[in-house]
């Protein structure tokens, strides 16, 4: 197994797992000690209900694993907000995030592999999906073909959760108002390099997910990301603007080319056009409004930090604040001291 000369974090979401985490973090630890020259698991745990935040008390003590950095949240958020905390505190060459459920992490030698070679992001897909109801199955992939629409991109199949990033997308992402939210889009849109492998495990749980849950997140991830709706919007009422002006004057057209008028049809029609050219003008100036506003707002984080523990035991810092020197240099400065 190759040991690439990296500080490598490895971010990950667990909620309600405290059965699995002991075995999981040993594993994890196991997998990146000979694969890098340095890491740190950073574990958000998304305000669990079980006895989680005991268990990761323990593996953080004297007795513990090493390198373990966790961030426990008071309220239950979505995986992306959740991710981010993690990753905003990565301290790593390269950032991991995968899902202990559904991915898997031996398959890192092989997302390394790309990423030592030159590309920003690699992604991982899995083949074999978790089982989900058939409602959720299709509502997933209605959004995902609107969101290739509008977006111009496939989250499924080019931006899946599991993936690495580089130092420079974590400092891109971090410069944008919202990171919490683009982050699951920007590594495949900012125009960095990015790989796109596939490999086949079998999820450890079906991860059931809710569709009301889901629905709520991919309209929040459609609109944060996009002005495409918003423009939609304007452009139906710019339309709705000029067809009402259109209808103005063909009703002025019909009054004066005809004689036989029904009484009352042409104030009333004029009346009509006109006031919903002036609702369909108000629509699209705060649509415009709202686009721009909207570029510029900049919203509190969507979560908070209730505890933050770290592990008794780090060993890079063992490592920082040392100069290593070698003998010749050493020598060579002995020497230009004796002769001076």
């Amino acid at each position: 197994m190759t040991d690439y000369p990296i500080f490598l974090s490895v971010v990950c979401v667990v909620r309600n797992q405290s059965d699995r985490l002991r075995q999981f973090l040993k594993d994890a630890t196991e997998v990146m000690q000979p694969l890098v020259s340095d890491y740190e698991i950073i574990l958000i745990d998304n305000a669990s209900e079980d006895e989680s935040v005991s268990t990761l008390k323990a593996l953080t003590g004297v007795d513990g694993l090493p390198n373990l950095q966790v961030f426990a949240l008071t309220k239950e958020v979505d995986s992306d907000s959740a991710s981010w905390v993690g990753l905003e505190n990565a301290l790593g060459d390269f950032v991991l995030v995968f899902d202990p459920r559904t991915d898997d992490l031996a398959f890192l030698p092989e997302m390394l592999e790309e990423a030592t070679a030159g590309f920003d992001v690699v992604f991982a897909n899995n083949k074999k999906k978790p089982r989900q109801s058939m409602a959720y199955r299709a509502a997933n992939a209605s959004f995902n073909r609107i969101y290739k629409v509008f977006g111009g991109v496939d989250l499924a199949k080019e931006a899946p959760q599991y993936r690495l990033l580089s130092r420079s997308v974590i400092n891109f992402i971090l410069r944008h108002p919202q990171p919490s939210v683009t982050y699951r889009h920007l590594p495949a849109t900012g125009g960095f390099s990015k790989k796109h492998l596939e490999y086949s495990s079998e999820p450890i749980t079906n991860n059931t997910k809710r569709l009301s849950d889901s629905f709520e997140r991919g309209m929040k991830l459609l609109v944060s990301t996009t002005r495409a709706p918003m423009r939609f919007v304007t452009s139906l009422s710019l339309f709705g603007a000029v067809a009402n002006l259109l209808y103005s004057v063909y009703v002025l057209a019909v009054v004066i080319m005809k004689d036989d008028v029904a009484q009352g049809w042409a104030s009333i029609s004029l009346q009509m056009s006109g006031m919903f050219f002036l609702i369909s003008l108000v629509l699209l100036v705060l649509g415009e409004y709202i686009l721009n506003m909207a570029s510029l707002s900049n919203e509190g984080p969507p979560y908070h930090v209730g505890q933050e523990f770290n592990s008794a035991k780090i060993t890079r810092k063992d490592k920082l604040n040392i100069e290593e020197v070698s003998v010749s240099s050493r020598a060579t400065g002995q020497l230009a001291k004796n002769n001076a």
